[in-house]
């Protein structure tokens, strides 16, 4: 007989909901400081994925401190500032995990909406605290924003990570950005801190002056003007699609070089239509990404630490929470690319 919520967690705190306050010896107890809206906590809180399991505490861009250790934590003290990304968990014995790409291990734990290792359900950063097995969690740098840097353990290591597989860490490769949100805004700031050559791609003509003058991009391409879109044909060799409303993948294509490559980020609710004569014909490749394991995740955290890389974001109280959802759902109705 499956337990209770009330049976599987009975330590109350305050928050939607918490994990079990009760430190393994490789666990360690944060008093959660900050943590970001993602637009998945949107997909899962409305189950626009059909796999929301509820009552469900979404929030994986998490900041806060070092509350308790288990006794074979080594990694982290008390008082410690450290991050929780997207995961919590993996069985750290496959040859993902033996890589450090946690992020594909087949058992892989969510911070959220999964089912930990004890055989209960994990909940995310929308509470006061959280207790996580110290291999999943990172030291936050100094110098990087608690507020601002949470979202870099989500949107962050989503757009590093591609970057770094894919070869995008080239000084003056020409990258195009699909999309200037959540992820768009902060693949800008870190494709220029490799040096790349950033074209920001989107349907919304006023967000020109916010890629150009405040991210530093070198250039800016409304997605629906034909004729800019014809004049920048076979000028990219890296795009990044950051976009998760259905949209059409052939313009995208079409601005690629030779053996350019389009990596896919966003996550729409209904598949995407991919034109195979593109590919042939210009020996392209579509990929994709999520996140990065653990190691890459501090790498990328001392990565924007140097180069001064935060996210811009709205800082709100936890009882602003849902009118926050329903404008981000907004937002995204409402815009394209």
């Amino acid at each position: 007989m499956a337990k209770s919520s009330e049976a599987q967690h009975p330590q109350k705190v305050f928050g939607w909901a918490a994990k079990d306050t009760e430190n393994g010896d490789e666990d360690v107890s944060i008093k959660i400081l900050y943590c970001g809206v993602c637009h998945s906590d949107l997909h899962s809180c409305r189950n626009e994925w059909g796999n929301a399991h509820y009552p469900l505490v979404p929030g994986h861009e998490i900041v806060g401190t070092v509350t308790k250790i288990g006794s074979n934590v080594k990694k982290f003290k008390v008082g410690d500032r450290v991050g929780v990304g997207v995961m919590v968990g993996s069985c750290k014995s496959c040859e993902y995990c033996k890589q450090d790409l946690e992020n594909y291990c087949p058992k892989h734990i969510l911070t959220y909406n999964s089912i930990d290792n004890d055989g209960t359900r994990t909940y995310g950063g929308y509470a006061d605290m959280i207790v996580v097995d110290q291999n999943f969690v990172v030291h936050f740098p100094d110098g990087l924003p608690s507020d601002a840097g949470a979202p870099l353990l989500c949107a962050g290591i989503t757009v590093y990570s591609p970057m770094k597989y894919y070869g995008m860490t080239e000084p003056g490769k020409h990258l195009g950005i699909v999309g200037l949100g959540g992820l768009g805004h902060v693949a800008v700031r870190i494709a220029k801190a490799f040096g790349l050559k950033v074209t920001v791609i989107s349907s919304s003509p006023r967000k020109e002056s916010e890629a150009i003058n405040r991210l530093g991009a070198d250039a800016f391409l409304v997605s629906n003007d034909a004729g800019k879109m014809k004049g920048a044909i076979g000028t990219m060799d890296f795009i990044i699609d950051t976009v998760s409303a259905v949209h059409a993948l052939a313009p995208l294509l079409s601005l690629l070089k030779a053996n350019g490559k389009l990596i896919t980020l966003g996550l729409p609710n209904k598949p995407l239509e991919l034109p195979i004569f593109p590919l042939v014909l210009g020996r392209k490749l579509v990929g994709g990404s999520d996140i990065g394991g653990m190691k890459e995740t501090q790498e990328m955290l001392d990565f924007c630490a140097k180069h001064n890389i935060t996210a811009d974001v709205e800082v709100i109280r936890m009882d602003e929470i849902n009118t926050a959802m329903d404008r981000l759902a907004n937002l995204m109705s409402s815009t394209g690319l």
